[in-house]
Order: C-alpha cells, then structure tokens, then sequence
C-alpha cells in the first residue's frame, strides 16, 4: 500500500453557511467529500454515488478467487 500526505485548503459555500478544511490524509479528504456529497444530495443520493464508484474496483474476494 501507498502512503499518501495531502497539502489542500478547501473552502466550500452554501446558502446556509461556508466551511474550510485542511486534511492531511487520504482517510480525512474522503470524510470531507462524504459530508459535502450528504449536504449536496442527501443521504441515500450520496450512497449511491459512492456506490457506482466503488463498482469500478475489483473486490478483495474476486480478487482472491482469480488467484487460485
């Protein structure tokens, strides 16, 4: 596995309000584009976003099975 380190400044605006972020990880800037997507779309309009991306990525089973 890679280690990645970010170095960003986000700034992010909505009607209601505006946030700033600064992550340092790969981990944090996904928790930070989680919480966007949810303020954006809701809840299962997020999940299903996410999901299609996660269907671009091999899982580790079939990754598992196509090495036996």
């Amino acid at each position: 596995m890679t280690t990645i380190s970010i170095d960003a400044d986000i700034k992010a605006k909505w009607a209601d309000g505006h946030s700033s972020y600064s992550p340092g990880t790969t981990e944090e800037l996904a928790l930070i584009g989680i919480d966007l997507l949810v303020k954006e779309l809701g809840t299962e309009a997020a999940k299903q976003f996410i999901k299609q991306i996660f269907e671009r990525y091999p899982t580790e089973k079939a990754e598992q099975a196509e090495k036996a």
